[in-house]
């Protein structure tokens, strides 16, 4: 096996499972013992500081980066993405931020392509991307009996998915490594969060118990906030956005099996089929199975 390939599969494995805890994660912080803002201030100060020393010689304006695409790596990498999960992940449990972000990114991330690249859509994709609709259908009605405001976090993991599937665009091409590319979005997204604090604080990191942040300073900061991002451009440069994207086949039903383990969600057959059925429609929308190795 090349070792290109070899490195993005694993790289791309990482990320995945690194992504379903970091949704767990979010999904037990934000409706226990702190809020969205809380946990925005550890996922991306904590790697911003760890980070900083690589900052200095890359720099906030990294040369030859293109400002577009230096804000659309920040918009879809960094705090807005962030905000969008965490807001979300207190409407809905972390099983459908599991099926409606894995489900929406290879959506997105093909017709980004298709617009920004040209790349065609074949028959394999577009059957990838009815899959992923029905399971998302499948898991959307089920739920609406359960919760009357889960579809509002529903609504914000698609739109999560949108921006993540810009930034997964925006990193191929940038010339940015992937240390490099954790150090810029990391501080621009900690520049970003200084105003909101400003104007509302953040007083849960001050009242919450200090395991309670201790963990999700390892979960948020540590582990999603270095580690995944950084898995994730792995995979994006030693594979290709397409290919990387199909990572996130893995993230449906190991979210929903983590969360009914660590948080006591739910886990009935309408949730094990839908996850099926988008891992499987990931898999081909993704358009990496279409693709010569």
């Amino acid at each position: 096996m090349n070792r290109n390939l070899a490195v993005g599969l694993l790289a791309g494995l990482a990320a995945a499972l690194i992504g379903s805890g970091w949704q767990i994660a979010s999904r037990h912080g934000v409706t226990t013992t702190l809020g969205p803002l809380e946990i925005a201030v550890l996922r991306y100060g904590v790697p911003a500081l760890v980070l900083l020393p690589l900052l200095l010689q890359t720099g906030l304006l990294p040369p030859g980066l293109p400002r577009r695409r230096l804000g659309l790596l920040v918009l879809g990498g960094g705090l807005p993405f962030g905000l969008l999960v965490l807001a979300g992940a207190q409407w809905a449990p972390a099983a459908h931020m599991g099926v409606f972000m894995a489900g929406s990114v290879p959506l997105f991330t093909a017709l980004g392509a298709r617009l920004v690249h040209g790349e065609r859509i074949t028959g394999l994709r577009l059957a990838g991307l009815l899959l992923i609709g029905g399971g998302m259908a499948v898991f959307g009605t089920s739920s609406l009996a359960d919760a009357a405001q889960t579809w509002r976090g529903d609504l914000l993991f698609i739109l999560a998915a949108m921006v993540w599937a810009l930034y997964t665009l925006a990193f191929r091409g940038s010339g940015l490594t992937p240390w490099q590319g954790a150090a810029v979005i990391n501080a621009w997204s900690s520049l970003l969060l200084l105003p909101v604090l400003l104007a509302f604080g953040a007083p849960r990191l001050l009242t919450a118990p200090w395991t309670d942040v201790a963990w999700q300073a390892l979960g948020q900061g540590v582990a999603a906030g270095l580690l995944g991002l950084v898995t994730y451009m792995i995979a994006i440069a030693r594979l290709g956005a397409a290919r990387a994207s199909l990572s996130a086949a893995l993230v449906p039903l190991s979210t929903a099996l983590g969360a009914a383990w660590l948080l006591g969600e739910p886990l009935g057959a309408s949730t094990l089929v839908a996850c099926a059925l988008v891992a499987c429609g990931v898999a081909l929308a993704s358009g990496a199975l279409g693709r010569r190795i």
